[in-house]
């Protein structure tokens, strides 16, 4: 018994010698991902990979991308050069926080700014198509956009973007130039009239959204990390102002998303982890903006705490809870918040700084993808839900309920044309995401189910600039756009795309057209 023992034991740990020692996922990080991705895993020419840049892309799919690379960039695969378990090892280790909040200085900002050397600004379009009704086409799959002529749908240009835009591109007002943002902070601008890039500047380390000026001349940039609002010259990407995201009661908040607030010459942010909304303005007039008691307004007269005035000027606004997910009614006085248990909505007016009703919307609503139209003398906004299959029409008048519309499944986006009759959904989620509805603005019945793709996810509707066609998503990799007469709902034409999401039609944005969520 006790030789057996003794055998079995010397077998044991024979055996365990002979398996290779796990390695040191730190290790395999700096061997193989720093000299792209950074020692301090906050990016160079590759992305940054910390949990808040990496998103919901966490285990297997990390692993996949470690093992097997990413198509059309310099990611290469390493499945010949680490074990399975080294991958797995490796691709926790990206999924584990970092022991400080770094941060990213307006001197940090500027040190990335990059202006491309042989840029020259066309006196004119280069192409002969109207310069208003360009749509340009953001291709996930390889980090492009193509830029499609609205009148023949040809593709003018396609050129790379930074890696995993996110957030839709904003137009200068008068529809020249467009910037663009990608998850890890990086925007870029560039001149549609010469179809060229003209720079780009890395304004945050995890990003959220970016939002215009009303007078173009200021971009801002909504960042999870730091948590700050970053604003930008649209002129040459230099940095105008970095503001730290601090709530009244001393807590940092990361910004879920900024907005531009044309009629209100301000931008105004939903924040992440305290109970405001803060407006900035945007208008060098603006204020003040008083963050305590006032005694008097009259000239000569005030007495009150702290103060803010000018461009750039802060405005608090005190509510129970943080609010995400804005949609606008179309003068900007009113504002809807999700929730973050996501089952209602709150109405905050802008003018009186304070909430004023709120919604049953249970289901998570996607109130970013609201839009708005005329229905029976009265202004409705719809927005479609994360987790219901429905969609809710709000009468925005007198904030009630108009209807619940059933559809086939959670929907992401809604979209239509002021010269439409139709809304278009569709059902991004669940096992009819190949279905795209459409809907009566008048009836607010279903009039069309249309299924262009069996089994792949069809999304994202945008029209061109009168409306006359409907230019719709296959959200795969070897995707598509289809282009849909408005009208008859008949296919025109389909462009292969590679993973193509979101569409944006300079008209119709820098218009903030009826039926573009804005």
């Amino acid at each position: 018994m006790i030789l057996r023992t003794v055998s079995s034991s010397l077998l044991a740990a024979l055996a365990l010698a002979s398996v290779p020692a796990l390695a040191d996922p730190a290790a395999l990080y700096s061997e193989h991902c720093a000299s792209c991705h950074g020692e301090n895993r906050l990016g160079g020419t590759g992305p940054a990979l910390i949990p808040e840049t990496l998103g919901r892309m966490r285990g297997p799919a990390v692993e996949d991308v470690i093992a097997h690379g990413r198509p059309a960039t310099q990611m290469p695969a390493f499945a010949e050069t680490l074990r399975a378990e080294d991958i797995t090892a490796l691709a926790a280790h990206l999924g584990e926080p970092l022991a400080e909040v770094p941060e990213w200085t307006e001197a940090d900002i500027d040190g990335t700014r990059e202006m491309v050397a042989d840029y020259t600004p066309a006196a004119a379009p280069v192409f002969s198509g109207d310069p208003m009704n360009i749509t340009l086409v953001v291709e996930t799959g390889d980090h492009h956009v193509s830029v499609l002529d609205g009148d023949t749908f040809d593709v003018l240009d396609r050129f790379a973007t930074p890696f995993a835009v996110h957030g839709g591109p904003k137009f200068s007002p008068d529809g020249r130039y467009v910037f663009i943002m990608s998850r890890d902070g990086w925007v870029q601008k560039y001149d549609i009239w010469s179809l060229h890039e003209v720079g780009r500047v890395r304004a945050g380390l995890n990003s959220r959204n970016i939002a215009m000026s009303h007078d173009g001349k200021w971009l801002a940039v909504a960042n999870y990390l730091p948590m700050t609002l970053t604003i930008l010259s649209t002129e040459d990407l230099s940095v105008a102002k970095v503001i730290d995201v601090i709530g009244r009661d001393g807590t940092a908040s990361r910004v879920s998303a900024v907005y531009q607030a044309p009629e209100r010459k301000s931008f105004v942010l939903a924040l992440k982890d305290t109970p405001e909304i803060w407006e900035i303005a945007t208008d060098p007039d603006a204020g003040p903006y008083h963050e305590g008691f006032v005694h008097s307004f009259e000239a000569g007269m005030e007495e009150a705490l702290a103060a803010e005035q000018g461009l750039f000027a802060r405005r608090r606004i005190m509510v129970d809870e943080p609010l995400d997910d804005f949609f606008f009614t179309p003068d900007y006085a009113n504002l809807i918040g999700a929730s973050r248990e996501g089952d209602k909505g709150v109405v905050v007016n802008l003018i009186v700084g304070r909430p004023i009703a709120e919604l049953p919307l249970p289901g998570m609503p996607h109130l970013g993808s609201g839009i708005s139209w005329m229905r029976d003398g009265h202004r409705v906004m719809a927005t479609p839900h994360l987790k219901e299959g429905v969609l809710s029409v709000i009468d925005i008048d007198d904030w009630t309920i108009v209807k619940t519309i059933d559809t086939k499944g959670p929907g992401f986006f809604l979209r239509s044309h002021e010269d439409s009759p139709y809304v278009w959904a569709d059902v991004f989620f669940g096992p009819n995401k190949d279905a795209m509805q459409i809907i009566d603005k008048e009836t607010l019945e279903i009039v069309r189910t249309l299924n262009p793709a069996p089994g792949k996810t069809v999304a994202h509707t945008e029209f061109t600039r009168d409306g006359s066609h409907a230019l719709v998503s296959i959200w795969e990799d070897d995707g598509a756009v289809i282009v849909y007469d408005a009208k008859t709902f008949e296919e025109v034409k389909r462009l292969p795309m590679r993973k193509p999401s979101g569409k944006y039609n300079v008209w119709n944005k820098i218009t903030f057209s009826d039926g573009t969520s804005h």
